[in-house]
């Protein structure tokens, strides 16, 4: 299939089988593998490129798809949906997940933008719907590290409240059937469970075997939250805006090469197979065939032993690359101010 041809699918004959993926159960009931497909293309995959990597990751087993609002994509890959659903694939099968961006978290602007995904994906409703980050700060694409919008804010309780209430609305509309936070820390996500009458049914945040986030991980379990992690083997292709030179390389690090060797398999490999049994959601992105299908089959066989999964545990170097410093509402903040390290929400 070409990038401009999405008239066709069919089920590969190399297929994984659905039903051998992991899944989680969320709060509601409802089952969401435990592998998803990202579909961020950055600047390095164009639209058409990203939405058939949608059509292949269904025709090999997949049936989480990741997408967003902020992509720029979300048009093409409804017309690839409609191609699967017109093969054969039932919408029940699929769970489908989007992401509200921060320049619609007004209370005015959250169901409407829930509605043009929907209009974009050609769906009726999205399985999950994230709030992308808690703050209602704007960056044009393409912008560089440096970056600041005059509109810029920090994080406001009170505010982000009145968007979760209309996150909580999409739900009682059956636009949504599960909602869920994205790039909280634990002292926010503690003040949001006080406060939400539907509780966030996952939480997604950046991890990978260099950054691990033990505690706010413990924590999102302990909540009865589903961890999912972007970015979860390493980010390679991630903005330049967010790489630094003290940036560390997952799937260099010896202990990680030393496990794919007696796996023989790739290290980016071995960290998807790590996240899954460590019991976080993966949400790997590419849009080559043989990288999309060896990246959900690795999940379903030749599991990781205990002595490799503690040895990978041991190797966390607390290195967070996507570090968000465009986000940031003051010219003389450290990006360090948007993850709370101190333990307490940073003021304005």
């Amino acid at each position: 299939m070409s990038s401009s041809d999405l008239s066709t699918f069919a089920v590969a004959d190399d297929a994984v089988d659905p039903a051998l993926v992991p899944s989680h159960t969320l709060a509601s009931g409802d089952r969401i593998p435990a592998i998803g497909l990202g579909t961020f293309g950055s600047d390095h995959a164009a639209h058409e490129a990203v939405a058939e990597s949608v059509v292949t990751a269904i025709s090999v087993g997949y049936r989480h798809i990741d997408c967003a609002a902020v992509y720029g994509n979300e048009d093409y890959i409804g017309n690839a949906l409609q191609t699967v659903l017109r093969g054969g694939i039932q919408r029940e099968d699929l769970w489908i997940n989007s992401k509200l961006w921060n320049d619609m978290h007004d209370e005015k602007n959250v169901i409407p933008a829930c509605e043009k995904t929907l209009k974009d994906l050609q769906l009726d409703y999205l399985d999950l719907y994230f709030v992308h980050w808690p703050f209602p700060n704007y960056h044009a694409p393409g912008c560089d590290v440096s970056s600041r919008s005059a509109d810029a804010k920090p994080y406001i309780h009170e505010n982000f409240m009145k968007t979760w209430r209309q996150m909580e609305r999409l739900v009682e509309k059956g636009l949504v059937r599960n909602i869920g936070t994205s790039n909280v820390t634990i002292p926010k996500l503690k003040r949001i469970l006080e406060d939400a009458e539907i509780k966030p049914a996952v939480n997604e945040m950046e991890i990978h075997p260099h950054f691990q986030q033990p505690e706010l991980f413990d924590f999102v379990r302990s909540q009865g939250i589903v961890p999912i992690g972007f970015s979860p083997i390493g980010s390679p292709a991630r903005p330049e805006r967010d790489r630094t030179s003290d940036d560390t390389v997952d799937i260099e690090d010896p202990v990680i090469v030393k496990i794919a060797e007696n796996h023989q398999v790739h290290p980016a490999v071995v960290c998807l197979k790590w996240a899954v049994q460590r019991g976080q959601i993966p949400i790997p992105m590419s849009t080559k065939r043989r990288n999309i299908l060896s990246n959900l089959k690795c999940v379903t066989e030749d599991p990781l032993s205990d002595v490799e999964m503690n040895a990978i545990a041991g190797i966390d170097k607390n290195c967070r690359l996507i570090k968000g410093q465009v986000f940031l509402w003051k010219d003389d903040q450290d990006w360090q101010d948007l993850w709370d390290i101190n333990g307490e929400i940073t003021p304005a």
